[in-house]
């Protein structure tokens, strides 16, 4: 019984967290959510062998692993029949314009890179952690980043002019 009550406690501490770095990755809250259930459910069947110390580390990579697989499967989607609830209303800022519009540009980045992108700079771990995390070679970490950093600007930057041009008032 002691090892689901600490599993319990994992996943009541790290859930929220886990689906917003799944909502990092994907871009929508229903797959974020479901993505890191799938991670959870993962995790516990190896709860028994999983060392405490590298929990988290190691949600991490199933985490992104799990997002990583639902791409390559490329599998059909449910298709949704009804809006979900309206969610709470956050204040007007330019922040959130700001972190809208580089939400926007990073789902714009393929699946591989975005993941290394949000392992690194989200998570802030080293080239040779995220390596670990996605199973490939430190080399592959830093393309994957080169490579995302350079699609995300762009997409950026593309996201930057469409709110400028949107904002424009028209003249009569």
């Amino acid at each position: 019984m002691a090892r689901h009550d600490d599993f319990a406690d994992f996943f009541a501490a790290r859930f929220d967290t886990a689906r917003r770095t799944a909502y990092t990755l994907c871009g929508n809250w229903a797959d974020a959510e479901e993505i890191a259930q799938h991670a959870f459910v993962r995790m516990y069947t190896r709860w028994a062998k999983v060392r405490r110390d590298t929990a988290d580390a190691y949600l991490r990579t199933v985490l992104t692993r799990v997002f990583l697989d639902g791409k390559r499967r490329n599998r059909q989607r449910e298709v949704i029949q009804a809006e979900p609830p309206e969610q709470a209303v956050q204040p007007e800022t330019a922040a959130t314009e700001d972190r809208d519009a580089l939400l926007a540009a990073l789902h714009q980045v393929p699946a591989k890179q975005r993941a290394a992108l949000v392992l690194r700079f989200v998570h802030d771990l080293s080239v040779e952690q995220t390596a670990e995390a996605l199973g490939c070679s430190v080399g592959t970490v830093k393309s994957q980043t080169a490579r995302g950093l350079r699609t995300l600007r762009e997409a950026y930057r593309r996201q930057a002019v469409e709110l400028s041009v949107t904002k424009t008032p028209e003249c009569a």
